[in-house]
């Protein structure tokens, strides 16, 4: 009667022959049907790499992914060698499903010889992805075996858990990562989200609307943009020293570390003393100093010439300042417009150099030049938290984590494309580090990490964060994969060329959003950081649709291959390939213009010079982005 009945079942497939570990061997029976099975009026294929398999055991059930098929997955008999016949499913198990408490991640007992195996039907399906609480779950997408089905992911371990969003150039990885914040930043939803997107190239500035605000150098305010402040006092004495100085050593780090304590215990940020005890005042505290008077003050050290020599018992010596050509004043310079003072020569007996004049003083002159540059104005003269020569600001910090981090918009967008590449390193080390000493530092607090945390996406991660970096935007990237999820602060690294990414980063990430993927090196770093035994299933990644992804990892039940949902209208990255050939819609007209198939009637490359000169691609009102009407995953 039982043979009987298991003859009948449409959905058996066979039965477990082998069984080593997770891996399951499954030997198709012979009177399982080629090609498709039908259930209920749905047709299922038998035998897809990637499909899922149920092996019923009393009260749960166990399931796995098929990750081989054919003679390559028989098991090992006599002699190593495989079993004979082809119609063999090698099976990955991930989870088990019990009565009454849904699915669940792991296994608690392995099947048996002779244990049936079938097919997942489509309500089995529904079950396994059904949200367990809905309020920590998102929607991003459609299963894409079942499109009738939501790809869901649990917002809790996306985001504390750390995730990687990778695929080849084209695989549609931006607008992925845009679909996906848009989901996690759903006001309706999440109301005090808190998401922080440094962008290299400037692609995401308009792909979110009102759901974001833009920090970028140079902003256009007339269109919403923010000018990006980073003010230099909030790094520690070791970054601001490489970003400012250079390389220093021996007793000219010790004077420039002296001399900013003394200035940081006298200063008055946003007009108010410091409220500490001078003795808490260390050189790395965030706290205002006026490093254009440091400027000055180490000149002169330097440089300045004296009326009473060292060798004397003077408590002061006078410096001896030179006239103006026109001998109208004395040429005493400014600090804060970085104007150097000129000092008489040594022409009289009277006339000393100054204690350090023989010391090295390179970093000094680097200083002045990096003062000078109006390229860094973001970073000395930082907006209102621009430090006066008394050491005042108009601002504190609490305005710019406001600003940064607040609640008024749930996605800040940090264009960094108009950084000098000689600091974007640094630069980028010193936001994911005042950002995470910030929410750590206040972590007891309301607006802490641990009450509010703070998802960090990180575009083009393997530009900086190179398994051979040693710069401190990997050092700062590694302290948040390792003790971020502690305190709040959850990393999304997003990459083209994972193999580039440092080992000890990308293995922290618990989910992977992996795309199309063409290069065998990039495979073999996605699974070799999955927490998921399932090499078949990562062959896949070739051939995956643009707009397609694998999702492996803790945010997920059960992994999936899911079609991303496409954002909005109006909401994609500026990241479309240009086009030769300009595409029509199905009545013929133009879906974007330009290309190469168009007379070029108006060529005025004037304005290509001046977006060029004043590094904003948008400066000129003809400057626009060719329209384009969104794709469909199949594109």
């Amino acid at each position: 009667m039982q043979a009987h009945k298991l003859q009948h079942d449409p959905t058996r497939l066979g039965t477990v022959e082998d069984v080593t570990g997770p891996t399951v061997s499954v030997k198709l029976s012979e009177d399982t049907a080629h090609g498709l099975l039908f259930v209920n009026g749905e047709g299922y294929r038998v035998g897809q790499v990637g499909s899922f398999v149920r092996i019923p055991g009393g009260y749960f059930d166990l399931y796995g992914i098929v990750s081989q098929v054919g003679a390559g997955a028989a098991p090992l008999v006599a002699d190593g060698l495989p079993a004979a016949g082809t119609r063999w499913l090698r099976v990955e198990l991930v989870g088990e499903g019990r009565r009454g408490k849904g699915f669940e991640r792991g296994i608690s007992q392995y099947p048996s010889i002779g244990d049936q195996a079938h097919v997942v039907t489509e309500s089995d399906l529904r079950s396994i992805y059904a949200p367990g609480d809905e309020d920590a779950y998102i929607a991003v997408g459609r299963v894409a075996s079942s499109e009738s089905i939501r790809a869901y992911v649990n917002l809790n371990r996306l985001v504390s858990r750390h995730s990687a969003v990778v695929g080849s150039t084209g695989a549609g990885k931006s607008t992925a990562v845009a679909s996906l914040l848009s989901a996690v930043s759903d006001s309706s939803r999440f109301p005090a989200a808190r998401v922080v997107l440094l962008d290299l190239h400037g692609e995401y500035a308009k792909a979110f609307g009102d759901q974001a605000r833009v920090f970028r150098v140079g902003a256009d305010e007339s269109k919403g943009e923010r000018p990006l402040c980073v003010p230099f006092w909030a790094l520690t004495a070791e970054e601001l020293t490489a970003v400012a100085f250079g390389t220093v050593s021996g007793s000219a780090n010790a004077n420039i570390q002296e001399s900013i304590t003394s200035m940081k215990r006298a200063a008055r940020p946003a007009g108010t003393p410091v409220n500490l005890p001078i003795t808490d005042v260390t050189v790395d505290s965030p706290i205002p100093f006026c490093i254009h008077k440091l400027w000055y003050d180490l000149h002169c050290h330097h440089y300045a010439t004296h009326s009473v020599g060292p060798s004397q018992n003077q408590t002061e010596a006078t410096r001896e300042y030179d006239t103006l050509p026109d001998g109208t004043a004395r040429s005493v310079g400014s600090a804060l417009n970085v104007e150097r003072p000129h000092f008489k020569a040594i022409v009289a007996a009277n006339i000393f150099k100054a204690v350090a004049a023989e010391q090295p003083r390179t970093h000094i002159d680097l200083l002045e030049s990096k003062l000078r540059d109006p390229r860094l104005s973001f970073l000395f003269r930082p907006g209102d938290w621009t430090v006066s020569e008394t050491g005042e600001t108009t601002s504190d910090l609490d305005t710019l984590l406001n600003d940064w981090i607040g609640a008024e918009q749930p996605i800040s967008v940090f264009d960094l494309s108009g950084i000098p590449t000689t600091v974007l390193d640094d630069l980028v080390g010193a936001l994911l580090r005042i950002l995470y000493d910030g929410l750590f530092w206040g972590r007891a607090l309301p607006v802490g990490g641990r009450s509010r945390p703070l998802m960090v996406v990180l575009e083009e991660a393997h530009s900086y964060l190179g398994s051979q970096s040693k710069g401190r935007a990997a050092s700062a990237a590694r302290r948040i994969a390792k003790e971020g999820r502690k305190y709040g602060v959850g990393l999304m690294l997003v990459s083209q060329r994972p193999s580039e990414i440092d080992n000890t980063i990308l293995a922290q990430c618990g989910t992977i959003v992996a795309m199309r993927l063409t290069n065998e090196a990039d495979r073999s770093q996605i699974r070799s950081c999955s927490s998921d035994n399932l090499d078949g299933l990562f062959s896949m990644l070739p051939i995956l649709r643009t707009g397609e992804a694998l999702i492996v990892g803790e945010a997920v039940s059960m992994p999936v291959r899911a079609l991303i949902d496409l954002p909005k209208d109006g909401r994609r990255p500026d990241s479309e390939d240009p086009e030769a050939v300009v595409r029509r819609g199905e009545s013929g007209q133009r879906i974007r213009s330009g290309g190469w198939t168009e007379a070029a009637n108006t060529e005025n490359y004037a304005t290509l010079v001046e977006a060029w000169r004043h590094q904003n691609p948008y400066v000129n009102d003809t400057a626009t982005v060719p329209t384009l009407t969104p794709p469909t995953n199949e594109d």
